[in-house]
């Protein structure tokens, strides 16, 4: 039974904690010549994400018939409405706001959220991962933050490449060490295969040592990102990982419209085939970015499991005021 207590889950220390460093985060923004901006919550618009479900919301205008109305969604991060205003001539922004996922409830997850997430014009993927060092040792008062890239992690702690490895190699580590994929994913997706061995294989080493950049994607992962075409291509894509824990995910942006038409109706195709519900393929993103986004890179931060790094906690319960079970 759900724990409906009026306290909060977290401490004063802690909920002191992660005021302090929300002054920081703002202060490291400020200091570098950053907007800070607000963009809905509640879109029409959203993310077409594989893994990530949007919560829907019907805004209904007979207060008699609630579930009558417009069909919209709470925000799993602020992506769209920035990017919005970057096609708008923005030059360098950024956000603390909350954003919501459903299905999403652990010790590393509450389905509401508090995301940090900027965007600065002109930055390469690598100026973007160097940013977001900047703010990891500003944030988490270390001296440095490594880098290493994708296909180094897989062939230091598995032992092959991730970029030319056919299904057949890379499932044969998953079979003999693992016992084979859980039963709720398909057994001939790549990246599914890819993405199971990097949550057992690789994360719980990455960022043991200190902060760690985890950089140079699968193409087939790029989700927002740009391909880079190296041999075989890349997804400028970047993760930073303390302690095993993802803390940031960031994208050298992609600029060209129709490729991600393409994307979202093939991940829709995969949503579809694996009995999800699909989400809305046309949006203003896309006639923003047919008006012209400029070259960007972007990072969302996940700001709660950067306080519990911060905090030492083992739980998102213990740097959050009111979980789920409290809402």
């Amino acid at each position: 039974m759900a724990d409906r207590t009026f306290k909060p889950s977290a401490s004063w220390d802690n909920l002191r904690l992660r005021a302090d460093m929300l002054k920081r985060v703002r202060t490291f923004f400020d200091d570098r010549d950053f907007l800070e901006v607000e963009t809905p919550l509640l879109s029409a618009d959203s993310v077409i994400d594989r893994h990530l479900d949007p919560i829907p919301v019907t805004l209904f205008e007979d207060p008699r018939q609630p579930t009558v109305g417009r069909q919209m969604w709470l925000q799993t991060s602020p992506e769209f409405g920035m990017k919005r205003l970057l096609a708008a001539d923005a030059k360098r922004i950024y956000q603390v706001t909350r954003a919501f996922r459903a299905c999403e409830r652990g010790h590393q997850h509450n389905p509401e959220f508090t995301i940090v997430e900027w965007y600065r014009v002109g930055d390469s993927m690598f100026d973007g991962m160097a940013l977001l060092a900047e703010l990891g040792k500003e944030l988490l008062r270390v001296e440095a933050v490594r880098t290493i890239s994708y296909r180094e992690a897989f062939e230091l702690h598995i032992g092959l490449n991730p970029h030319t490895a056919g299904l057949e190699e890379i499932a044969q580590v998953g079979n003999r060490d693992l016992g084979g994929l859980p039963p709720q994913y398909a057994g001939d997706d790549r990246d599914e295969w890819l993405n199971f061995l990097l949550a057992e294989f690789v994360e719980p080493k990455l960022g043991v040592d200190g902060p760690q950049i985890l950089y140079d994607y699968p193409a087939s992962q790029a989700a927002l990102a740009r391909v880079r075409d190296d041999t075989p291509p890349v997804a400028e894509r970047f993760e930073l990982y303390v302690n095993g824990v993802e803390l940031a995910n960031g994208y050298h942006e992609l600029l060209d419209a129709n490729v991600l038409r393409e994307r979202n109706r093939i991940t829709n195709t995969h949503r579809s085939r694996e009995g999800k519900y699909t989400l809305p393929e046309k949006s203003l993103l896309l006639d923003a970015m047919d008006a012209g986004l400029p070259a960007c890179t972007g990072v969302a931060l996940g700001f709660d499991r950067l306080v519990m790094v911060a905090a030492g906690a083992k739980s998102i319960d213990e740097v959050v005021a009111f979980p789920i079970e409290r809402a």
